[in-house]
């Protein structure tokens, strides 16, 4: 039995469906937190566990007979101010900290984590002079300015951005991506004292069906598409030459399916030779990025509404590149993500959403 943490909502549901397609039994626990869910969803079917991942007496009784757990729980996005803070940690820190306990207790030793390219802070840069450097963060005067590109922190020339690997230094920037960094560092913990497995999905921007709708709790993809849905052009912050890697979110589905299998003891595939216990992190990415001002571009244009308006605005929280390249996902999950960006979007701009 695998059970999945937040299979109700947008990637969990995903995961689920591709869980079941492989033939595997698969519980779901989710609280249907009200900043993502105002009711049970239509696509949601199999045995729910309706409770908050906080709860240890809801998670001990849901980990019964469970061999495997994907942990997808988590508040996401931005949100709207520090306000959101308590509930953040609540729900990602402290609610992994609760699964984590109780599969200490239960003897079940195996977790596919729902981790962020967030952790990485600002993605890989160099320097002409300096080669590779890490920039420190932006500074509100020069974001007011105009000037959205990270300088060198040695000499402030402009930078080249360059893939991030996942032995790059760790430097989350803003609420969410602490407390995703922080699940990390307590999947990490849990699977030195317990001599547990731990594979790490890095999600790079996920998109695809079944994004919430006009909520603050969501990645660029679902703000865009909601704007469009209402008959208003997508705002897109800064110049929109932002970089990113948009991976639909089927193929973020099929990371997770090669990760349980991962976790499971010696590999199935011969190109595979990672161990089955401690910790280890992976980048899920499609490996072709794109501009934050390309991918708004393409979705308006597929979905017949209005073009998109590049605003100026910023948020101190934001970085400005994050791209890597999915090679390590490939040689050792044998991931390979299949959906390209256009057909991706086309298929997007089309798909409801979920209100």
């Amino acid at each position: 039995m695998i059970l999945v943490t937040g299979g109700a909502g947008f990637i969990g549901s995903h995961v689920v469906d591709a869980l079941r397609a492989a033939g595997e039994p698969v519980r779901v626990l989710d609280c249907l937190h009200p900043a993502a869910h105002r009711s049970v969803p239509s696509y949601v079917d199999g045995e729910l566990v309706r409770a908050d991942v906080r709860d240890a007496a809801a998670v001990r009784a849901a980990l019964s007979d469970v061999d495997v757990v994907v942990h997808q729980a988590a508040m996401v996005g931005l949100g709207v101010d520090t306000a959101d803070l308590p509930e953040y940690v609540g729900c990602n820190d402290l609610g992994t900290a609760v699964l984590l306990a109780e599969m200490a207790a239960a003897g079940v030793h195996r977790l596919v984590l729902a981790s962020s390219m967030v952790v990485y802070g600002e993605g890989g840069y160099a320097c002409a002079e300096h080669g590779t450097v890490r920039p420190g963060p932006r500074r509100e005067a020069d974001l007011a300015a105009g000037r959205y590109e990270p300088p060198c922190p040695h000499c402030g020339a402009w930078l080249r951005p360059r893939n991030v690997a996942e032995s790059a230094p760790l430097d989350p920037r803003n609420t969410y991506a602490a407390t995703k960094l922080a699940q990390e560092h307590l999947a990490a913990a849990w699977a030195r004292d317990t001599g547990g497995s731990v594979v790490a999905l890095r999600y790079h921007n996920v998109y695809g069906p079944r994004m919430p709708r006009d909520t603050p709790y969501a990645g660029v993809a679902a703000l865009f598409r909601s704007a469009l849905e209402r008959g208003e052009a997508p705002q897109v912050y800064e110049d929109g030459a932002q970089r990113r890697d948009f991976v639909h979110v089927r193929d973020v589905a099929a990371a997770n399916l090669a990760a349980v299998s991962a976790t499971a003891g010696p590999p199935a595939r011969a190109e595979t030779t990672e161990p089955a216990t401690g910790f280890r992190a992976y980048n899920v990415a499609s490996g072709q990025p794109h501009t934050v001002g390309e991918m708004a571009a393409a979705l308006a244009e597929a979905f017949g509404g209005p073009a998109p308006v590049v605003t100026g605005r910023y948020r101190l929280g934001d970085v400005r590149h994050v791209v890597a390249a999915p090679d390590l996902a490939r040689s050792e999950l044998g991931f390979r993500a299949s959906i390209a960006f256009g057909d991706g979007i086309a298929e997007f701009a089309g798909a409801p959403l979920r209100r």
